[in-house]
């Protein structure tokens, strides 16, 4: 999986050595005066931090969550092999990361790179189940790293966020275009995704005194508390034209995306007021709405009759929340209100689940420009607290963390809430939804042995069907 960037880093070694001989015979003939020798931090950091929106803006997770419809060349929402590579994600992003944390004499920056680090583990793990972690990112030292455990992961993570956030001093952060330096803001974000870690492990320790919920309740009880409102929310703000926003680029020429009729159904069933926004009716941007969503998991025929026949379906997000210089939500306050909830309903924490999921909804309502929900709305059947308070609470996390393909993904796999249809044109043998993305060849190629321990550990092997260890 890192060969070709170990022995990329070998032959700069060797090349450097032996470049560094001739060139004492020359002076400084060859020299350039203006070249960079170093890495710079600050400009890794703002490419990292800016790269995140990418993350949460899947469309092949916005496609298995639900959110999203093909309208055109239909595959990934049929279910086609997701046999995807993790390989670029070492080499450029985390690699990045792990070099600020080399050369930064700032703890700061170290932690604030420790915490994105983090949340990249945390979307590939969920993806693939077992990946390299401990043994990551080592260079030469490491040629062929271990995949471990998923359980062994969740955990490693949790700690390296913990101790992140032990780590904050007085020292600088440059480079940072989401918090702008907030240590704060960035100890609130880190407590928060070990929040949604823990609650994601709650299938394998539902207990109220297991690891889950202990983890759970010492990020809940943290110092520098948790992200509670939308001006906590960690996000990536896109500065045109430096950096846009992925979700404008989707309709920049073309228009292959729809926010899904699933989507739209659950919303009209509820009289939600979020299909005002999470819809719109042109792909060129504007205020337009529409609450037209393209039904899900059609071959392409059928897709493009729907499309032709429906000039007005609801491409994904009104087109006023998708500009260059859109935000993109990495975690929300909602999202961490509905975890409370969740966890208070599990018997976790001695919160009010009721409150906690009342706050929910209301911050995801108001994330978008919308008035907070009415008491009707609250409290109709479907919506209120009482009866089938997963079902719900799991509805809602699905709703309102729309278009994070990985959150939504997440919520479904763990709880099957809410009952999703599997593609009636799908292609896969099972024809059911896809629960991993399965190893790249290259892997069996490059890492065979640890490539066959972690596919042993998957019940019925190396399949989009298998579940990563959290859903089993």
């Amino acid at each position: 999986m890192k060969n070709k960037l170990i022995y990329g880093l070998a032959f700069l070694m060797v090349f450097g050595m032996s470049s560094c001989e001739k060139l004492s015979d020359f002076g400084d003939t060859n020299v350039n005066p203006a070249a960079t020798t170093e890495p710079n931090a600050p400009a890794l950091l703002t490419n990292s931090l800016a790269g995140l929106g990418g993350w949460t803006t899947s469309r092949q997770l916005g496609y298995y969550s639900q959110y999203f419809s093909e309208t055109q060349y239909p595959s990934v929402s049929l279910y086609a092999l997701p046999q995807a590579s993790f390989s670029g994600n070492y080499s450029g992003t985390l690699y990045d990361l792990q070099n600020i944390i080399g050369i930064t004499s700032s703890k700061n920056m170290a932690a604030v790179s420790e915490i994105v680090k983090q949340f990249i583990f945390w979307q590939m793990t969920d993806r693939w189940g077992d990946i390299p972690y401990s043994q990551a990112l080592k260079g030469i030292e490491v040629g062929k790293p271990k995949y471990d455990k998923q359980e062994d992961i969740y955990k490693g993570m949790i700690k390296a966020l913990t101790d992140a956030v032990a780590a904050f001093d007085g020292s600088p952060i440059n480079g940072d275009i989401l918090y702008n330096g907030n240590v704060d803001s960035w100890k609130r974000a880190a407590n928060s995704m070990r929040m949604l870690m823990a609650i994601q492990l709650s299938k394998k320790y539902p207990a109220a005194d297991g690891y889950a919920a202990t983890e759970f309740k010492a990020a809940l009880a943290a110092n520098g508390g948790y992200i509670s409102t939308n001006d906590q929310n960690f996000k990536v703000k896109y500065a045109a034209p430096n950096y846009k926003s992925p979700i404008w680029g989707w309709y920049n020429g073309r228009a292959d995306d729809a926010e899904s009729k699933t989507m739209t159904d659950m919303l009209s069933s509820l009289s939600d007021a979020r299909i005002n926004v999470y819809g719109g009716d042109s792909h060129t941007g504007g205020t337009g709405t529409s609450t037209v969503g393209a039904p899900y998991g059609l071959n392409e025929s059928k897709s493009r009759a729907f499309v032709n026949a429906n000039a007005g379906w609801a491409r994904v997000l009104r087109g006023d929340f998708r500009t260059e210089g859109s935000t993109v939500f990495l975690i929300t306050a909602a999202q961490v209100a509905l975890a409370r909830a969740e966890a208070a309903n599990l018997g976790w924490t001695t919160e009010s689940a009721s409150t906690a999921y009342t706050q929910g909804i209301t911050l995801s309502f108001t994330q978008w420009g919308l008035a907070a929900p009415s008491s009707s709305y609250l409290n109709g059947t479907e919506v209120a607290l009482g009866t089938d308070n997963v079902k719900k609470i799991a509805t809602q996390q699905w709703i309102a963390s729309y278009p994070d393909g990985h959150m939504g993904w997440n919520v479904w796999r763990k709880t099957g809430f809410p009952v999703l249809t599997p593609a009636p044109d799908a292609v896969n043998t099972s024809k059911q939804i896809v629960r991993r993305f399965t190893y790249a060849a290259a892997e069996y190629t490059n890492n065979p042995e640890l490539v066959k321990e972690a596919v042993d550990r998957l019940p019925g092997g190396d399949k989009q069907d298998s579940k990563v260890w959290w859903d089993q």
